[in-house]
């Protein structure tokens, strides 16, 4: 699998098709292929992998949980009493975890300095109107996914999400400089540089106002919306050194590395390290919502914080994991023991071709060994 993986991350490098490209393999708690390619790429490259990085945000959550930090049913508003405003006390973590809360966007004018401020984005959703009653539909949670999440881990445990997340995951898994929230500036050196493939067009007013009115993603309810048009996390967003420096658990900083290894430790044990149990890892990724997602328009299934299945090559009812807007993605199968990562240079808006082109190697390499 190694030499056959690193022939495809070479071709598709050389092909022009990806600026740069890492990936990483683990079966049973053991790596199985580790490759790069692209200039100055190496394996302890990190990358904004954008909405990968729920996935992390989730994990950090479920250790907590099976530390008896807080539990899945535990109403938010019982550790965050202001979340409580305009109806929302009843809502719970498992709600947050499963994009049914009903507040999945944030203010329209939302900017990136708005999004690097903690305490002002998490006074906002604190008080925010609810799109639906907590629990009656899915719809997915772009950017406030992060911050209640994170909010809760904060005002239950006393610490940023990112340092629990270093303390409970990163650090015990020995990628400690590899998987944050909140990347410390003296590293910004190792993160690689994203750009967009020629011709990608910029958001312009125009562009939002059509989108909003024809496309869920976009549209604008009593001036909040999924999809700021501002803080859209293209290629120039995620090189923002304020952004790489701020906890936006929304997203993620990672190399292919850590991401395969911490899914690795979901399933079992990385060198004597296992995140949860295994009752816990089948409760995670037990069908927990199904149906049409309320943002992004399409039927979605959805476990504890993860996706449930993918389309390409690893797709089926045991994977779990998130991808990221610009291509990336991390997924485990919990019957085959597989996790694999892939991380980019290329901002390919929700096209995972490159992906899957792995996922096709690892998937034969799997049903064969």
């Amino acid at each position: 699998m190694q030499d056959q993986i690193q022939a495809v991350v070479e071709e598709i490098v050389a092909s022009g098709a990806e600026g740069g490209l890492q990936v990483a393999v683990y079966r049973h708690g053991e790596p199985v292929a580790e490759a790069v390619a692209g200039p100055g790429i190496t394996p302890d490259t990190l990358f904004h992998v954008t909405s990968t990085g729920k996935g992390v945000a989730a994990t950090v959550v479920h250790v907590l949980v099976e530390q008896g930090v807080f539990a899945y049913d535990t109403p938010i508003a019982e550790l965050w009493p202001e979340f409580a405003a305009h109806g929302k006390g009843g809502a719970t973590v498992r709600h947050a975890l499963t994009h049914t809360l009903g507040v999945p966007g944030v203010p329209v004018g939302t900017t990136p300095e708005d999004l690097c401020d903690w305490d002002g984005m998490c006074a906002k959703i604190a008080d925010a109107r609810p799109w639906w009653e907590p629990g009656t539909k899915q719809g997915y949670h772009p950017q406030s996914f992060g911050y209640i999440l994170g909010e809760v881990v904060r005002r239950a445990t006393g610490q940023k999400i990112s340092q629990s997340l270093h303390a409970n995951v990163a650090s015990p898994l020995g990628v400690a400089g590899e998987l944050y929230f909140g990347v410390p500036v003296a590293e910004h050196g190792r993160v690689a540089r994203l750009s967009e493939p020629e011709g990608t067009p910029e958001m312009t007013p125009e562009m939002f106002a059509s989108f909003a009115e024809h496309v869920p993603f976009f549209r604008v309810v009593d001036g909040w919306t999924a999809a700021p048009p501002a803080a859209m996390p293209t290629a120039a967003y995620c090189n923002r050194a304020d952004v790489l420096a701020a906890d936006i658990p929304a997203g993620g900083v990672a190399s292919a590395r850590a991401l395969a290894r911490m899914y690795s430790a979901l399933l079992g044990e990385v060198d004597g390290v296992r995140l949860i149990s295994p009752d816990r890892l089948r409760e995670v990724t037990a069908p927990a919502v199904s149906g049409v997602d309320e943002i992004a328009g399409l039927p979605t299934t959805r476990g504890l914080g993860y996706g449930l299945g993918f389309d390409g090559p690893l797709d089926g009812p045991t994977l779990f994991g998130m991808a990221g807007s610009g291509g990336t993605a991390a997924f485990a199968d919990t019957a085959t023991g597989i996790a694999v990562a892939v991380a980019k240079t290329t901002v390919s808006a929700g096209d995972y071709t490159t992906f899957n082109r792995i996922a096709d190697v690892v998937a034969k390499a799997a049903s064969t060994s």
